[in-house]
């Protein structure tokens, strides 16, 4: 399995490449996302990943979209629901095409600065265009934790952490993992 680089590693800080066209629906894409699918699996708390974030320097993110929705509610003496199946959303070369003029301080962390955590500010509701795997461009608009995953995920492409700007930093010692 990928490790998850972390701060300190060059690959973080580096503007990422935009995908070369010949790997639209090649196998090595194909196992770039397979990476970065079974890293994120084992991160109980992660939502999204960028492709730097396993030291492989192209515009790719994920999200697993089934992790930025609330747990069910379970009615007290009733056995919780199975976890909700994967789904992933692929974004390759993205771009922010639109953001809302409101932004908002929010709850902000990343698998690549383990145990640390701040308030990040960011746009309330952003639109990207991206590209799927096999080449297709597509238009994703998202509001609130979906804004948020999409432009720290491009800070990421771009050499960009979030402790460069959020307050308040704090360091929790121990971060669950699977």
């Amino acid at each position: 399995m990928k490790e998850i680089v972390q701060d300190g590693a060059l690959v973080l800080r580096e503007v990422a490449e935009p995908l070369p066209e010949e790997l639209f629906g090649s196998p090595e894409l194909t196992r770039i996302i397979a990476d970065m699918t079974e890293a994120l699996e084992y991160e109980l708390e992660g939502v999204a990943l960028a492709a730097p974030q396993i030291g492989v320097p192209y515009r790719v993110f994920i999200v697993r979209k089934d992790r930025t929705l609330p747990p069910p509610e379970v009615p007290e003496g009733t056995e919780p629901p199975p976890p909700a199946e994967p789904e992933l959303e692929i974004f390759i070369n993205p771009e922010i095409v639109k953001t809302s003029r409101k932004r908002a301080k929010m709850d902000e962390g990343c698998l690549s600065v383990r145990g640390v955590y701040g308030m990040a500010t960011r746009h309330e509701r952003v639109t990207i265009r991206a590209r799927r795997p096999d080449g297709s461009v597509f238009m994703r608009g998202g509001g609130g934790i979906m804004a948020q995953i999409f432009e720290h995920e491009i800070d990421h492409l771009n050499g960009i952490l979030f402790i460069d700007h959020a307050e308040r930093l704090i360091h929790i010692s121990h971060v669950p993992t699977a």
